[in-house]
């Protein structure tokens, strides 16, 4: 299985400390050494860095460490491979563009078989993750030609999840820049830190940051991971099925399919 990370604050935040932590599973302290990737909007930019290396072992997962960019949304992934082979095709995350955004997604999980739309999104690589990505865009062009409020988008993006943990274990993240979608099958936890800030220590490597030096009273920042990346704090295990929208660092929507 892959893993994710995921982040959405109200202000730009560099995510080097949860990077940190996600690059040590990714051959060092986990088994996911079939590559990784790492997404940060820069309003309607987006900053994409992937290698098909082991994180542990990446060049440029080194330079991301040092280049402490800040970013309201962010999403990364390290792989384990279990469908296609490992490549920069096949890297998440996968970026598609919909309604003058770029859209943003990556998946912890494996889909049996899976065959979804191709009307217009179509997979470049051949994982069951990017080719449930395209399905789920098709979907949405598909309902709303032009460009709807996330609220009224919700429910295809529910249905669609729901219906992807059918066919198998679909741990997914998906974002335009704006909002941060999380969807939960089997494994995702998540925490939102505000004031008062403290010190947090990673799991996976002997890092450790005070929050307190690096924010304002009035930050608010959501890490969504697999699994917890510190020891320190409390992080909310999500249960199968549930979903949530963040905006700002705030949890906008929930619900469970």
């Amino acid at each position: 299985m892959c893993e994710l990370l995921g982040m959405s604050a109200n202000v730009p935040t560099d995510i080097v400390f949860s990077f940190t932590g996600l690059m040590q599973r990714g051959g060092r302290t986990g088994p996911h050494r079939d590559g990784w990737g790492i997404a940060f909007y820069e309003g309607r930019g987006l900053r994409l860095f992937q290698d098909p290396a082991a994180s542990c072992e990446s060049e440029v997962a080194n330079l991301v460490q040092r280049y402490p960019i800040k970013s309201e949304v962010v999403i990364g992934h390290i792989r384990q491979a279990n469908v296609g082979k490992v490549c920069l095709t096949n890297t998440h995350p996968f970026v598609r563009e919909l309604w003058g955004h770029n859209w943003c997604f990556a998946h912890n999980g494996q889909l049996a078989e899976f065959s979804g739309q191709t009307s217009f999104y179509r997979p470049v690589g051949d994982t069951d993750s990017e080719a449930a990505f395209c399905d789920l865009l098709n979907r949405v062009r598909s309902a709303f030609p032009e460009p709807v409020e996330v609220e009224q988008l919700l429910p295809v993006l529910v249905e669609a999840c729901a219906e992807y943990r059918g066919k198998g274990v679909f741990n997914g993240l998906l974002s335009n820049g704006d909002w941060l979608f999380c969807f939960c099958s089997t494994k995702l936890v998540h925490i939102t830190r505000r004031a008062p800030f403290g010190p947090a220590r990673l799991k996976d490597v002997d890092v450790i940051v005070d929050f307190q030096a690096e924010t304002t009273p009035n930050d608010v920042v959501t890490v969504i991971a697999t699994e917890a990346l510190t020891e320190n704090e409390t992080w909310n295990r999500y249960e199968p099925g549930q979903w949530a929208l963040w905006r700002h660092g705030e949890c906008v929507a929930h619900g469970q399919s």
